[in-house]
């Protein structure tokens, strides 16, 4: 199933180029994860001064678990932000309540017909109708407009 087999657009041993290449990239220092203070020099890397793990167009970057001195206003180095309390919910508009309570009736209705005195035939249809109504008027509801204390700058509106 080699589909490689007649070309002539590539290396006719691609297992032979494939090890050559690992082979050079394994010389380059390419896949070790070892700490830059634990580098053992390869044979004739003498010369060349130990590298970090980090590459060059990165800036070191010490964290809090690195220097314990790095916050000194923090008394503890596993102090995380913890972020304040949300704001309560919006007390319910009498509109709101209303779209819920045809949701609810709609379930009730689509769950025990016989409580209204109607079959599954005629209370499933009427059901469904009276739960997207509900739905609907919840979302014809929604408002699209800045929060009235929101000031001259809305941010990022979604």
């Amino acid at each position: 199933m080699n589909s490689r087999r007649d070309s002539t657009d590539g290396p006719e041993d691609v297992d032979a180029t494939f090890a050559e290449i690992v082979a050079g990239l394994e010389r380059e220092g390419v896949g070790r994860q070892a700490h830059p203070d634990e580098v053992e020099p390869d044979e004739g890397d003498e010369a060349e001064p130990a590298r970090s793990g980090r590459p060059e167009c990165q800036p070191a970057v010490a964290t809090a678990d690195d220097d314990p001195d790095a916050y000194p206003d923090s008394d503890d180095p596993n102090d995380h932000y913890v972020p304040p309390e949300p704001p309560p919910l919006p007390a319910l508009r009498p509109g709101t309540i209303a779209a819920l309570l045809l949701i609810v009736l709609g379930v009730v209705l689509l769950l025990f017909p016989g409580l209204f005195g109607l079959t599954g035939v005629i209370g499933t249809p009427l059901a469904l109708i009276v739960m997207c109504s509900g739905a609907g008027w919840l979302i014809l509801r929604m408002r699209n407009t800045p929060p009235p204390d929101s000031g001259w700058d809305d941010g990022a509106v979604l």
